[in-house]
This record gives C-alpha cells, sequence and structure tokens, in this order.
C-alpha cells in the first residue's frame, strides 16, 4: 500500500484578500490539490470605496485568518499585528506575500519568515521609481529575502528587470471568475429597467476610480461628439464625481451613475452594458497597471475598447479595440463604430469571452502560480 503523500502548506498574505472575491487565487490554489492553503487578510480594512471586515465563508477550500493591522491609511504603511509574526513561526512551505516589495508589510513578512522558506512577492508596479526612504530602504530589503517574483503583466516584468531584479521571476496576470462573470442578458435587462432604460439605444459603460488618469474626461468628450444614440452607465465614484455628475445633467437619463457597487453586483451591471470603455491617462507618476474591468467585461461577453496606456495592450490582444490615448478624434470614431455595428459586438463577445476563458479563469492562472511554486522549491 503506498503511502498518503505529505500535503504543502502554502502561507499567502495580501490586505485585498479582506474581500471574499479577492480570495479567488488561494480558494483555487486549495481546490488544486495537493496543498493546504492558508490566506491572512486585515480583520477590518479601509479600501477606497469603505470599511471591508474579513470573514470567510463555510465553504471556503482555504483556511482564511483574519489579523489585525496598523497605519493603514494609505496601504504602503501598513503592518500585520502579532498574529502574523506567531503564523510564520510555523513550518510552511512556501510563504507568498501578495503586496508590492516596497510597502511596510513587505519588509515586515520578509523579517518573520524562516531563511530555509521560500518567499514569493508579487508585483503590479509598472514604471521604474525612485522611492523615498524608508520605502527604498525596504525594497531594498524585501527583494534581497526574496526568492521569487511574480510581475502581473509585461510591463511590471519590464520593470523588475530595468531595476537588476536578478531572482527568477514569472509573468502571471490576475484572474477572473468566469462562473460569475458570465453572459447574462436577464440580469442586464432587469439592470436596465431598475434604471429606467427602456427602447433598444446602446450602453456605453465605464468602471473604475473617478479620477483624471482613469481617462473620464476623455471619455465624455468623445459621447459629446457622437451623434447616434446612446446611453453610458458609470460604476464608480472619487475626486472627479462633481465633474461626472455635472456633465450628466446636461444628457438627463440618457446618463446614470451608480458609486457604491458591490463587486459581486458588478456582472449584472456590465451585462447592461453594450461596450465597455477604458480610457486610462499615463502620466509621469502612472500607467494602467492591469485593468481587472477588462477581463470581467470579456468574461461577460462585454465588448471593450481601451487606451494604450502601460499594461492594456497586453491584457486585451485581439480581443478588443485599442486607442491612442490621447487621440479624442480616435476614440470618437472608435466608440461610434462599434456602437453602429451590432455584427461587430457580436464578433467582439465572443473573443473576450473566449479570452478569459483561455487566459483569465482562476483555475488556470492558480496553475501556474503552483508550477512555480513548485520550480522554486525545487531550486
Amino acid at each position: 500500500m503506498k503511502p498518503t503523500p505529505l500535503r504543502r502548506r502554502l502561507l499567502t498574505i495580501a490586505h485585498s484578500y479582506c474581500v471574499e472575491l479577492n480570495r479567488r487565487l488561494p480558494q483555487e490554489l486549495a481546490r488544486a490539490g495537493g496543498w493546504d492553503v492558508v490566506a491572512v487578510a486585515p480583520a477590518k480594512f479601509r479600501g477606497d470605496f469603505g470599511w471591508h471586515v474579513t470573514a470567510a465563508n463555510a465553504d471556503e477550500p482555504c483556511r482564511v485568518v483574519p489579523v489585525p493591522v496598523r497605519f493603514s491609511r494609505p496601504v504602503h504603511t501598513m503592518l500585520y499585528g502579532a498574529p502574523l509574526k506567531k503564523l510564520l513561526s510555523e513550518p510552511w512551505d512556501l510563504v507568498h506575500c501578495w503586496e508590492e516589495p516596497y510597502v511596510a508589510a513587505a519588509a515586515q513578512i520578509a523579517r518573520a519568515t524562516a531563511p530555509r522558506v521560500p518567499l514569493v512577492y508579487a508585483t503590479f508596479q509598472n514604471i521604474s521609481k525612485r522611492y523615498p526612504p524608508p520605502f527604498a530602504w525596504i525594497e531594498k530589503y524585501a527583494l534581497g529575502r526574496a526568492d521569487g517574483m511574480i510581475a502581473y503583466g509585461d510591463t511590471s516584468r519590464e520593470v523588475l528587470d530595468a531595476r537588476g531584479w536578478s531572482g527568477r521571476t514569472r509573468t502571471i496576470p490576475p484572474g477572473v471568475d468566469v462562473v460569475k462573470f458570465a453572459p447574462d442578458p436577464a440580469s442586464g435587462d432587469r439592470i436596465r429597467r431598475e434604471l429606467g432604460w427602456t427602447g433598444d439605444a446602446p450602453v456605453v459603460g465605464f468602471v473604475g476610480r473617478f479620477v483624471a488618469e482613469k481617462g473620464i474626461a476623455r471619455l465624455t468628450t468623445a459621447l459629446d461628439r457622437i451623434a447616434s444614440p446612446w446611453r453610458a452607465l458609470f460604476l464608480g465614484s472619487g475626486p472627479l464625481d462633481a465633474d461626472v455628475r455635472a456633465w450628466s445633467r446636461r444628457h438627463g437619463d440618457r446618463v446614470r451613475i451608480q458609486a457604491a457597487v458591490p463587486h459581486d453586483a458588478v456582472p449584472a451591471y456590465l451585462n447592461a452594458m453594450d461596450v465597455l470603455c477604458a480610457p486610462s491617462q499615463t502620466t509621469p507618476q502612472w500607467r494602467e497597471q492591469f485593468g481587472r474591468m477588462l477581463i470581467e467585461a470579456f468574461a461577460c461577453g462585454v465588448p471593450v475598447v481601451a487606451s494604450d496606456s502601460g499594461e492594456i495592450p497586453h491584457v486585451v490582444g485581439d480581443a478588443g479595440v485599442i486607442v491612442p490615448e490621447s487621440d479624442d478624434a480616435a476614440w470618437t470614431r472608435a466608440i461610434g463604430d462599434v456602437l453602429a455595428e451590432p455584427t461587430r459586438r457580436t464578433e467582439l463577445s465572443r473573443r473576450g469571452r473566449e479570452r478569459a476563458a483561455g487566459v483569465y479563469a482562476w483555475p488556470l492562472v492558480a496553475r501556474r502560480h503552483i508550477d512555480f511554486f513548485n520550480e522554486l522549491m525545487r531550486g
């Protein structure tokens, strides 16, 4: 009788795990088999859209451990409480930290992880920056301890290479739940009715923070110039909220703004859209690092029109329309063309859904993580 193989123990840590939908990675790592997975999250965390309290679901395949945090505004200075140090003293086969290596928690985790245990960080950072002290020191210390890095995109990988990181790296994108985010015309029709919309005027959607770098002004300018019928649905809020609402009042019932949509309700709103626009704008300090709304729209079969800022062209591939980020005429033309051509929208819908299922589905993303973790442990 063969002995039962020992299960490996993985500790994964992320402030984003305070939201259950963001725990799909540890959940899928646990479902893949062969691993006992423990996910650490802040017990209570204030994000961009309010407070989150970590609570495990009864059916989660991974163990969820809420830990108190301090100094969490901004997240760069956040430190986990003493229970994390105690947890890190247990025997682990690998520790995965879904935090940027320049934040305070990264150094805290590097110091508390046993030297023999492989430690992996993840990064979205796609601009090579010179961080002020102490963050530059933190990054140097954390990378000096790291055994591997996961870059969430090609542009993040380029920055790691440019900064002289010579350790093992794997480029692995975030994932999307292709079951929760799926084509659902009935839920889209329900949302339109709730918004008071009847008729067949196509809906242009936006999901994200109302900030200049997300291209709100670029999108509203383009919509003002489109002569054919349209409606616009904005999900989000932010510093430019007053500007967006002032613009919306000029268009009356054609525009709806939903400021507080829970993440698990986003699929229904995406299904109410005929096209999602992501007009992100590069600045000296920021370019689009990924764009989760892109792959969520793909999964729902919603055509995507997006700018060429940062990682977006790599995310979209041939499944959407890429527009030069600062070309107003091109934006007007691209949105207008997609709205005017139902058959093109159908083709983009098909391509997007295939890309979501074939590249970004969480089980595939988790498998790529496991392959990298196994490589590091063999090394």
